[in-house]
């Protein structure tokens, strides 16, 4: 009998692409010609030379960071050792002693005067929405995967939620059957569709159809405000609701459109150990008429 060849290793993939050896050997070179780079600071060298960037010229470095420990969990490459820092779980406090506990916000919509989203720009800001999002979302706070833009959900009475978008799931069976789009298609025009990632109403604020209000405020200003941070029109919002703790009330009352459920792994499941461990419902708001046709790169 002849020799039976091994079957090679997948070759690695960035973001959907094929990374081949020769930029295998770039990311090497940097690693060994610059020792005192953190890891941060290599994934974004990285995607400046190899061209990795988002469709307004900015690196895609949180991306390209979480490729390179895989990189080095397949034992392609060794980076340097992590730095000590502040845990990702970790969130600004905004209840003191000397904070007065929430005044309960009730009554109807309108009493609420106009309800606005404030794009958290300011580092008072960022902490007010991870403190907020960390205490009282579900979820709690996580540095977001990929692109992501965040609000404050501001009105007459004050901050009465929290608003998150972020890059969607790689795969999404619902969504992904939904669309009707090949896997050629989904690699060439995935970063036009956008997940609501956290959503947070807070618990204080008892105001019928707010959320509803939201959503509705959240999509139209999605789409100028990823436009001009991303350089890319959004097409297709999606979110995920665990049935254990919510029914998606609000999302159908704002006409999206539910489309089944999760296999339950996670987006960093990849070896498929935890299927079925915690399966979501899988929510999808079209934001045009032709979105699929779009997305599916026809018309």
């Amino acid at each position: 009998m002849g020799n039976v060849m091994a079957n090679p290793a997948p070759r690695p993939r960035f973001c959907g692409h094929v990374v081949d050896e020769p930029q295998l050997d770039l990311i090497r070179r940097l690693i060994a010609h610059y020792p005192g780079l953190s890891r941060t600071e290599l994934a974004a060298t990285a995607c400046e030379l190899l061209g990795w960037l988002r469709a307004n010229g900015k690196p895609k470095t949180v991306e390209c960071r979480a490729f390179l420990d895989t990189l080095e969990a397949q034992q392609r490459i060794t980076l340097p050792a992590r730095r000590s820092k502040r845990s990702k779980r970790v969130a600004v406090s905004i209840a003191t002693d000397d904070t007065p506990a929430p005044v309960p916000i009730q009554g109807p919509l309108a009493a609420l005067g106009p309800v606005r989203l404030q794009p958290v720009v300011s580092a008072e800001q960022r902490s007010r929405w991870r403190a907020l999002v960390e205490q009282h979302h579900y979820l709690g706070h996580r540095i977001a995967f990929g692109a992501h833009l965040r609000y404050l959900i501001e009105s007459s009475r004050g901050t009465v939620g929290c608003l998150q978008y972020a890059s969607p799931a790689w795969r999404l069976q619902g969504r992904d059957q939904w669309i009707g789009w090949s896997d050629a298609q989904r690699r060439a025009r995935l970063q036009h569709v956008v997940c609501n990632s956290r959503f947070l109403i807070l618990p204080w604020v008892q105001v019928p159809n707010l959320a509803s209000h939201v959503l509705a405020l959240g999509k139209r200003q999605l789409v100028m405000d990823w436009q001009a941070q991303y350089g890319v029109t959004p097409w297709l919002l999606e979110t995920l609701v665990d049935p254990r703790y919510f029914r998606g009330t609000c999302y159908r009352a704002a006409n999206w459109i539910a489309v089944g459920e999760t296999r339950g792994r996670g987006r960093d499941d990849r070896h498929h150990r935890r299927h079925g461990a915690a399966p979501k419902q899988v929510w999808l708001d079209p934001l045009h008429r032709h979105s699929r046709r779009w997305l599916c790169g026809e018309g």
